[in-house]
């Protein structure tokens, strides 16, 4: 269908998307750009290459929408002041991979969520198609990892002989007494949040690797911490079931000390996986119907926002969080007549 000529202007929502699209590609232009010049697998480099050519291409749409709008463009980050491409690298090509899924899982929930959250039509067009482009890159790299045998598979249940509703309350229960087995939604969620949650670690041990800030690396110790005790607790609950758990990958960060990115680039990008994280434990509560899982799902949410809230009380202080756009402060505003 062709798109409708229109001088409405972005809303609120709108801008959001744009603006937080191009702070997170600025950042993937950073990283992806360090890791394809380090790379040595020739097909993980190919998908290297193809999502820095999607970001970039965000980048230049983004910019083209907030000119037309004469909206000021975000700085963000830039390979001239965050990346030192002459660094060694700090993950093996087999992480990257690892860290490519987990980032095009979130990238594919954020353009959908920006998709309903559009009213302009071509803003829905535009985001449609970056999750049309992503949905492709994540078939890539789902090819790949397979064919690596880098792939690590939820766990697997056999196929119930036929349908069954509940028929006794304890169903619900987790404090006292016999547990019902875990059921394959929960399954799902344990398991997806594992994949996300150890890709932080690893993430976090690099980070504080060749932090060049003594405050902020103990912030990345203290990640590490929490998501290791994290991973942990989420691994027992699938082994009280007898279910395997997705597999660590902290063996694969290199013994480089140089740093191949800005703290600020480092800090910012572990505090917005973390954010992003208390709402992925809040979907997987959302659908949990066994009430340990609730309890536990509420004790990490609460752990990974007070290190969220931290992280970004650091950024603040080095003066390296970015201010998204603000609504107008109207009782100041009445104050300057």
């Amino acid at each position: 269908m062709e798109e409708v000529n229109h001088n409405v202007e972005l809303t609120s929502a709108e801008l959001a998307n744009l603006w937080t699209q191009y702070i997170n590609d600025s950042s993937s232009i950073c990283i992806l750009s360090h890791s394809i010049e380090k790379a040595k697998d020739e097909d993980i480099k190919e998908i290297l290459l193809f999502a820095l050519n999607l970001a970039k291409s965000h980048i230049e749409k983004i910019t083209e929408f907030f000119n037309q709008e004469n909206f000021p463009i975000p700085k963000g980050f830039t390979l001239e002041e965050d990346v030192n491409l002459n660094a060694p690298p700090l993950f093996t090509d087999t992480f990257m991979l690892v860290y490519m899924h987990v980032m095009t899982l979130l990238g594919l929930t954020g353009y959908a969520g920006a998709v309903a959250t559009s009213s302009r039509e071509d803003q829905i067009n535009y985001f449609i198609q970056c999750n049309n482009e992503t949905m492709e890159l994540y078939k890539r790299i789902a090819r790949v990892a397979l064919n690596k045998g880098i792939s690590s598979k939820p766990p697997r249940i056999n196929t119930p002989n036929g349908i069954d509703f509940v028929n006794a309350q304890r169903y619900l229960t987790g404090w006292f007494g016999k547990k019902r087995p875990l059921n394959a939604i929960e399954i799902s969620g344990i398991s997806y949040n594992m994949v996300k949650v150890v890709v932080k670690v690893v993430l976090e041990i690099g980070f504080g690797q060749v932090c060049q800030t003594k405050e902020v690396q103990k912030y990345f110790q203290r990640g590490k911490n929490i998501c290791e005790k994290q991973f942990g607790t989420l691994s027992s609950i699938l082994t009280k079931d007898e279910l395997s758990s997705p597999v660590s990958w902290v063996s694969e960060v290199t013994n480089s000390t140089v740093p191949p990115f800005s703290d600020k680039l480092m800090l910012n990008h572990i505090v917005i996986l973390v954010s992003a994280a208390v709402g992925y434990f809040g979907a997987a509560l959302s659908v949990s119907q066994r009430r340990d899982l609730a309890i536990m799902y509420t004790t990490l949410m609460a752990e990974v926002g007070l290190y969220a809230e931290d992280g970004a009380q650091l950024l603040i202080k080095y003066g390296w969080l970015e201010q998204p756009p603000l609504a107008d402060d109207r009782e100041n505003l009445a104050n300057k007549k």
